[in-house]
């Protein structure tokens, strides 16, 4: 398609106009036939949709697209074409972050309620979508996995949104206050307003978008996401984010009982971890340390029960939790 066909602010206009506002009645209503009256209202609207991808015609209904797969082919030529074409490309880009909000929450698109990424698709989609945040954005991480070059180019994208006055809340494990490059992060988006906490063990990494789009991991491989646009499902993520935000400690606070709580928390989750008799390795995830740290965790409780063994101090510690229970 020509830059030619896509631009111009007349076509922007019945874009931004009678045609955004078809797009939204076809996506509240998961597609129409062909024949729908609604089609012909706005011939023009119409036709504009479907020349630019944003209407797919499914057997004998016409569908909605998502507008991020169709964005970058109707914007990016649209920059290229010199200064004075820029401000005329962020028209569009608006236009069509609100029509990402309707297509949101539409009942039925393309890929359904749930959208499974893979690989470079979920950072491309993070780009996208986070970005786009109009109000709010809820993330829950473990401290795990992220390196200083990640959290400096969060910082940057979490900053831009924050100063654009979209409100952020972010859990990380008690762990992550151990971490340098965490702690730069929590201070640059603590300066714009953005609030951190921290619990002894939570839920696995998830993000919502304005509370009408979840991104969590599809079980334990990190390569696969999904991407949840159900209302349902994402304000049940969101009710789980609520409760475990209330139990959480604020990052910043570097009083002596919150710190004598988080140390007992973490020392708590320890010792249920090795009653339990979980390896090592997931004790440590479960931390948020490292196995080596972890280790360090063992030794400790080990000179403290006079245990030997792991057997042993697993033994010792459970004993004296029963006589505890039994007391009271």
């Amino acid at each position: 398609m020509a830059v030619e066909r896509q631009g111009g602010s007349e076509r922007r206009a019945l874009f931004e106009s009678t045609a955004s506002q078809l797009f939204e009645e076809i996506a509240s209503v998961g597609g129409v036939e062909v024949d729908d009256p609604l089609l012909e209202q706005d011939r023009a609207a119409t036709d504009l949709l479907i020349e630019l991808g944003l209407l797919s015609l499914d057997g004998t209904r016409y569908v909605v697209v998502d507008p991020h797969s169709v964005q970058a082919a109707v914007v990016a030529p649209l920059g290229l074409q010199g200064a004075q074409l820029i401000n005329e490309s962020s028209h569009w880009a608006q236009a069509f972050t609100s029509l990402g909000h309707a297509y949101r929450r539409s009942p039925s698109t393309d890929d359904g309620p749930i959208t499974r990424l893979r690989g470079d698709q979920i950072d491309r989609f993070l780009a996208d979508v986070v970005p786009s945040a109009q109000s709010e954005l809820l993330t829950a991480q473990p401290q795990s996995g992220h390196s200083s070059a990640a959290l400096k180019e969060a910082g940057r994208r979490d900053v831009a949104a924050l100063q654009r006055g979209v409100s952020m809340r972010t859990i990380y494990q008690h762990a992550a206050r151990r971490n340098r490059a965490t702690r730069a992060y929590v201070s640059k988006i603590s300066a714009e307003g953005g609030e951190v906490r921290t619990l002894d063990e939570f839920f696995n990494r998830l993000i919502v978008v304005d509370r009408q789009v979840a991104i969590i991991p599809a079980g334990d491989d990190l390569d696969i996401a999904l991407a949840i646009r159900d209302t349902a499902l994402v304000a049940y993520l969101v009710d789980i984010f609520e409760r475990f935000w209330n139990r959480g400690r604020p990052f910043a606070s570097s009083e002596t009982s919150v710190m004598k709580g988080i140390a007992e928390e973490q020392r708590a989750m320890a010792i249920r971890m090795l009653v339990e008799g979980h390896a090592d390795a997931t004790c440590a995830k479960r931390l948020g340390v490292s196995p080596r740290t972890y280790a360090g965790y063992v030794a400790e409780l080990k000179e403290e029960y006079d245990a030997q063994t792991r057997f042993q101090l697993g033994y010792r510690m459970g004993l004296q939790q029963a006589k505890a229970r039994k007391k009271s």
